[in-house]
């Protein structure tokens, strides 16, 4: 059996939506936090129990009798990311799994200035040390973010950010449908050699704010400039438009680890597991 995490989130909720098409239903089973959200997959055979990296038993129970488990990164800024993911592989340790799957993300290092790439260095170091096999999935950077960081440039025709770096924006879909043909494969018998440790995920282009501006002037059909920031400055206006310091800061720590060429690289394989070309920053903007 295989038990994904947070089937009721968009990206793992995917997996299994995607992971369903290759494989029984009576072979695949949830952990979530609400089963009440899961109930259409409970109604098409999938077992769905509750889970919680907060509930040591509950976890354990939901992954009763799983051969592999994908644990979803915790997307709580506040949380301690990593003791969560702790107890995720510690109870997939338990159920006596024999591959434990987790979604962390392209640029993972304790160096980096993304605090994320921390959280999901540190799990990858307490995956190397749980004794079972285990991949990371590390996606690329999701493409759907994308418009979050552009500023308000429909307004001013600007895209007024700070200095960056190439990012090898990917579909968050894209990312999704892999995970479940990487699953599908590992449950049909594959050895998963070629999925053992990290496994990167991107889109096959990686364009700057430069590049983006650009794009986005020639599908909107007007010239967009492009407009980089001082850090502080940028944060300056961040506050006067109301944001929040801690998530301006948040976002700042990816301008900087783009700009150091942490999100640059690309990896043929994502393609290869979709059967076609992943789609790219310029699909997002053009949707």
């Amino acid at each position: 059996m295989i038990v994904i995490t947070g089937a009721t989130g968009a990206l793992n909720g995917a997996t299994v939506e995607h992971l369903l098409e290759r494989m029984p239903a009576s072979e695949v089973g949830v952990s979530v936090r609400d089963t009440a959200k899961a109930q259409h997959l409970a109604d098409r055979g999938v077992r769905v129990r509750r889970g919680s990296y907060e509930d040591a038993d509950g976890l354990r129970h939901s992954f009763e009798g799983a051969d592999q488990v994908l644990l979803v990164s915790s997307s709580d800024p506040t949380a301690d990311a990593v003791a969560l993911h702790a107890a995720g592989i510690e109870a997939a340790v338990a159920a006596g799994a024999s591959r434990i799957l987790y979604t962390s993300h392209q640029g993972a290092g304790l160096g980096s200035p993304f605090g994320p790439a921390h959280d999901h260095a540190a799990t990858e170091e307490l995956l190397a040390r749980s004794g079972v096999a285990w991949t990371s999935l590390r996606n690329g950077f999701y493409a759907h973010t994308l418009g979050w960081m552009l500023s308000p440039w429909s307004e001013t025709g600007t895209i007024a950010t700070p200095a960056d770096g190439p990012v090898s924006w990917t579909w968050r879909e894209d990312a999704a449908e892999a995970a479940a043909v990487i699953l599908a494969a590992l449950a049909s018998g594959d050895d998963g050699g070629e999925f053992d440790g990290p496994v990167t995920l991107t889109a096959g282009t990686a364009p700057d704010f430069d590049e983006i501006a650009a794009t986005v002037s020639e599908l909107s059909g007007r010239p967009i400039a492009r407009a980089v920031l001082d850090d502080e400055e940028w944060l300056a206006r961040q506050a006067a438009a109301g944001q929040l310091e801690p998530m301006s800061r948040f976002t700042l720590g990816f301008f900087r680890a783009a700009r150091e060429g942490r999100f640059a690289g690309t990896s043929p394989l994502l393609g290869e597991l979709l059967g076609r070309a992943p789609r790219s920053a310029r699909d997002i903007l053009a949707a």
